[in-house]
């Protein structure tokens, strides 16, 4: 008995659980086959219908729910967003088995939307229940869980479909089974404690030191960058308790002295009780009493616009958060429609649909191509903006093979090309983003680039998609979503070229000074 309680507070029982609910809530075998099923006897819809009425609706309601669930997934401690998003999938997929007309669907749509919108939860809880050294260990497992689950769901959906041992009605079914044990999964999660920002616990500034030296790694060289080190007795600490190891962080970083002046740019806030002073050689210090308990929302707010500010005045960051938004706007309109147009190349009443095998091939091969990258020595720092736009223009030229062949089967490789491509950049995005930041910071900027994202995926569906804007068909839809990646590669040529001739002039340039001044000093003959 002693040793389940002992195992219960540890960090595994927590992951285990985690990475069960992540499991179940992908695996979806009818998720690669929804165009069929909605469009064949079960529902009797049109391809025009789902495509400009029905499947609009949840990109709508994800942008409508996004920041609200995004602060009550903190404020609440996340367990109950994770329950409120396995409930909105068991009525999504119930609404989906019960209901037909097209009203009816886009009501589906909705909680659909909520449920995307509550996955910010799911990676985000395991931070607050297991202790900083599990963190890498227990953000792979539960990733993994999830992978696996798209992967199962695929395959196991292209068995059903392809052998005829499940129609699609009961293959929904199994689904709604799948969700229902889920479901009550969510309800085994412990409670966490503490969150990133309403309920915080105690942190050390390390993190924060990390950004100030992303920071002064951006600006020019002063030549003043310094080390300082001060004892905790000649520090002023600001709080109302007596300090502890685990209140109190000291941090050195370098920076222009012109930011010093000031601070409020550079993420302090008086929730925080920060204090920053400047020392010999342009050397900033700075205290945090790292407060624990409840922080008002007033204050979460205004201290999450500082850091969007710091954030965002980064160079390096802005570019690849520019890329991460406009990249992800457009994968996620080609996730969305993609079997439309599988339908219209091939329709499923004639042809013996695989789209379960090239979901699960794309996923395998997405995710070698991740785990590639971590293995990779590439100075992304250099290269970054060139790499963006070639590997850009290679998944604008897969949009049009998929459009242009006029053949299922190049439209299957372009499709799975397009998102390995994808998978590659956005890991690199991800790693160039969070590799100085904290945590907290991390979470930011992840949220501010999918939101960023879904605007101009709204923006985008509103107009090209909906029956209310120009509503197109779907050919021409992907020649825009093709001639959007070839914009973005444009963009990111020019950049690079520009950044890459800079960083030449600026290392040329001493070598010129070095020459001009040995020949001054050199003897006459």
């Amino acid at each position: 008995m002693a040793c389940m309680e002992t195992w219960r507070v540890s960090w595994a029982y927590p992951t285990i659980l985690l990475c069960a609910y992540g499991f179940l809530i992908t695996v979806k075998p009818l998720e690669p086959f929804v165009i069929p099923y909605l469009t064949g006897p079960d529902k009797n819809l049109t391809i025009e219908q789902v495509t400009n009425q029905i499947f609009p609706v949840s990109t709508y309601s994800y942008l409508a729910v996004l920041v609200p669930v995004f602060l009550l997934t903190d404020w609440l401690r996340y367990k109950p967003v994770m329950v409120l998003q396995c409930s909105s999938l068991l009525v999504t997929t119930a609404m989906l088995l019960w209901l037909q007309s097209v009203s009816e669907m886009q009501a589906m749509q909705f909680f659909y939307g909520v449920v995307m919108a509550s996955e910010v939860a799911y990676f985000s809880y395991i931070y607050s229940v297991v202790e900083l050294q599990h963190y890498r260990r227990a953000t792979s497992y539960c990733r993994a869980a999830q992978l696996l689950g798209y992967t199962v769901g695929s395959v196991l959906g292209q068995l059903l479909v392809s052998f005829g041992l499940l129609s699609y009605h009961y293959t929904l079914v199994f689904t709604l089974v799948l969700t229902a044990i889920a479901w009550g999964v969510s309800w085994l999660l412990p409670m966490p404690q503490s969150s990133m920002f309403f309920h915080r616990r105690g942190r050390s500034g390390s993190a924060s030191g990390a950004l100030g030296e992303k920071v002064a790694n951006d600006q020019p060289d002063l030549g003043i960058t310094k080390t300082v080190e001060v004892k905790q007795s000649e520090v002023e600490i600001n709080t109302n308790h007596s300090p502890s190891p685990e209140d109190t962080s000291q941090i050195t970083a370098p920076v222009d002295l012109a930011e010093v002046q000031t601070p409020h740019i550079r993420g302090c806030s008086s929730s925080d009780s920060m204090r920053m002073s400047v020392v010999s050689g342009g050397t900033v210090v700075s205290e945090s009493n790292a407060s624990t308990g409840r922080v008002g929302c007033a204050g979460v707010l205004v201290q999450l616009w500082r850091d969007f500010l710091l954030c965002y005045s980064i160079p390096g960051l802005l570019r690849w958060s520019l890329w991460w938004t406009l990249a992800t706007c457009g994968y996620n309109q080609i996730l969305n429609y993609v079997q439309v147009l599988w339908e219209h190349i091939e329709p499923s009443s004639n042809f013996t649909v695989y789209n379960g095998g090239v979901e699960a091939v794309s996923s395998l091969f997405g995710a070698a191509t991740a785990y590639a990258i971590g293995i990779t020595k590439v100075n992304w720092h250099q290269w970054g903006e060139l790499a963006l736009g070639f590997f850009s223009a290679m998944s604008g030229g897969a949009l049009y093979v998929m459009v242009f062949s006029g053949n299922i089967w190049a439209c299957y490789c372009g499709y799975v090309l397009f998102k390995c491509l994808y998978m590659l950049l956005i890991t690199i995005a991800m790693f160039q983003i969070a590799v100085d930041l904290s945590m907290e910071r991390y979470a930011l900027i992840f949220g501010a680039n999918n939101f960023g994202a879904l605007v101009l995926q709204t923006i985008i569906t509103f107009v090209v998609v909906d029956s209310g804007g120009l509503g197109l068909d779907i050919v021409t839809q992907f020649i825009i979503y093709g001639s959007y990646f070839c914009f973005i590669a444009l963009v990111f040529f020019v950049w690079g070229t520009y950044v890459t001739v800079q960083r030449r002039r600026r290392t040329e340039t001493p070598k010129q000074d070095v020459v001009i001044h040995e020949n001054t000093h050199a003897e006459p003959f």
